[in-house]
C-alpha cells in the first residue's frame, strides 16, 4: 500500500540565493596565495566566495567547509552562505553544523520578510527545511524534525518522539560515493527507511537496518507496477540483529530453490535468491538515465535453469543458517550446500574530497567528475516486508 504523498523539493545543489561573484569562472582549484600570512590578510568576500564555491563544485568538501566558514566570518548574516555551509556539512555528516546553519538561514530569511515565526516560509525555504529536518533526525532531535516537516506541510504520525509511519517504498543506494548497491526499503518517515532486501555482506548493511537517506531523488526504479525514487543513503541509524550470510547451494530443480527460500527456522528473518535478483549494471542504468546498450545475452541461455544458486540469508547466527540448510537437504534428493560465508563489515563513510557523489550522472558529467563505470543494481521484489512489520 502506498504511503502518504510527500512533496519533494528539487535538487539541493544550488543555494536559494546564488552569491557567486559576477565574473564567476569555473577553475580546477582555488587560487593559492602566499603574499602575506592569512591572519594579516584582509577578508575579501568575493574572493572567499569564489574559493568556497570552487571547492564545493570540485567535490572538495573539507576545503569548502573551511572556505564557507571564513566567508561567514566576513559576511555573517547572508542566508545563502549559511544554506551552502549547511549543505556541505550534510554531505560530511556534520549534523550539528548542518542543523545550525540551516536554522540560521531560515531565521535570516524570515527576518528579511518581517515574519516572526520561522515556520511561515516561502517555497524557497523548502530545501532548507528538508536539510534541517535531515540533520535533526540524525541527531535524534525529534521536536525539531517534526517542526520542520509540519512547516513543509507533510503529515506525520502524532507524538513527541521518533516518527514511525508508512511513507511508501523507495530504492536506496548504499555507499553512493562508491560502486553503490541499490535495493528497496520501506519508508518509516520522510528521510528514514528500513531495508527489505538482503544486502551484500561487503556493504556493511543488514536486512532490517534503519537508514537515514537524502531528500533529493537521483533516479527512479520499477517496483511492481509503479516507479519509486532512488535516494542516496547517508548513514545507518539503527543496526538490525540479522547480519547477512552468503549461501552457495546446489538446487537441482526450481522446486528445490523455492522450498529453500520459503523455509523458516528460528533465527532466520529472510532468504533471497541473489542469482536472479542481483545484476551489475552501468551507472546510467542505476540512476535511470536514458541511453542505449548492446543486446543482452541470448534469451534462451538466460531462461535455462542454473542449479548453482547464490543466496543471501538474513539470520541471527551461523548456527541458525546451518540448521535451516540441514532441514532443507533432508527433504529433497540432490540438494547440497557448497559453501557458507559471512563477513563483518561496517558501512563506509563519505570522502571529504573526490567525486560529487550527491549529483545525478548527467550533472556529474557536466561538472567533470569521475564516475564509476558500473554499480550493483538489485532488481528486487517486495518479499520480506511482512517480517519487518
Amino acid at each position: 500500500m502506498a504511503g502518504p504523498s510527500i512533496a519533494k523539493p528539487g535538487r539541493r545543489g544550488a543555494p536559494p540565493q546564488d552569491k557567486r561573484p559576477p565574473a564567476w569562472q569555473h577553475r580546477d582549484a582555488p587560487p593559492h596565495r602566499t603574499a602575506m600570512p592569512e591572519s594579516d590578510r584582509p577578508a575579501d568576500p568575493d574572493a572567499l566566495a569564489e574559493a568556497a564555491y570552487t571547492a564545493f563544485d570540485d567535490g572538495d568538501l573539507l576545503a569548502a567547509r573551511s572556505a564557507f566558514e571564513a566567508l561567514l566570518a566576513a559576511v555573517p548574516d547572508d542566508p545563502g552562505y549559511h544554506y551552502m555551509q549547511g549543505l556541505v556539512c550534510k554531505y560530511l555528516r556534520d549534523w550539528d553544523g548542518s542543523l545550525r546553519h540551516n536554522l540560521r538561514s531560515l531565521a535570516l530569511r524570515a527576518a528579511a520578510r518581517g515574519v516572526d515565526d520561522g515556520t511561515e516560509g516561502e517555497t524557497d525555504d523548502e530545501a532548507l527545511r528538508w536539510n534541517a529536518a535531515i540533520a535533526a533526525t540524525a541527531l535524534g532531535d525529534w521536536a525539531e524534525a517534526r517542526r520542520q516537516w509540519a512547516a513543509c506541510g507533510i503529515e506525520i504520525p502524532a507524538g513527541d518522539g521518533a516518527i514511525h509511519g508508512n511513507f511508501g517504498v523507495l530504492s536506496l543506494r548504499l555507499d553512493p560515493w562508491d560502486r553503490g548497491e541499490t535495493l528497496f526499503a520501506r519508508r518509516i518517515d520522510p528521510v528514514r527507511a528500513q531495508i527489505i532486501n538482503v544486502p551484500l555482506p561487503d556493504s556493511g548493511y543488514r536486512y532490517g537496518d534503519i537508514v537515514l537517506h537524502d531528500g533529493a531523488a537521483t533516479g527512479e526504479r520499477r517496483f511492481h507496477q509503479s516507479r519509486v525514487p532512488v535516494m542516496n543513503a547517508l548513514q545507518r541509524m539503527i543496526v538490525s540483529e540479522y547480519p547477512t550470510f552468503a549461501v552457495f547451494a546446489t538446487c537441482p530443480r526450481r522446486e528445490d530453490l523455492d522450498a529453500l527460500v520459503a523455509m523458516r527456522v528460528p533465527g532466520i528473518a529472510f532468504i533471497e535468491d541473489w542469482t536472479e535478483s542481483i545484476r551489475h549494471v552501468c551507472l546510467r542504468c542505476s540512476y535511470g538515465a536514458p541511453h542505449r546498450h548492446r543486446e543482452d545475452d541470448d534469451a534462451n541461455d538466460a531462461a535455462a535453469w542454473r542449479p548453482e544458486r547464490n543466496l543471501g540469508v538474513a539470520a541471527q547466527s551461523k548456527r541458525s543458517v546451518l540448521r535451516l540448510i540441514e532441514r532443507w537437504k533432508e527433504q529433497g534428493a540432490g540438494r547440497r550446500l557448497d559453501a557458507l560465508e559471512s563477513r563483518d563489515h561496517e558501512p563506509t563513510a563519505p570522502p571529504g574530497r573526490g567525486v560529487q557523489w550527491w549529483l545525478a550522472p548527467e550533472d556529474r558529467a557536466d561538472a567533470g567528475s569521475d564516475i564509476p563505470e558500473d554499480t550493483i543494481d538489485e532488481d528486487r521484489d517486495e518479499a520480506g516486508d511482512d517480517e519487518l512489520r
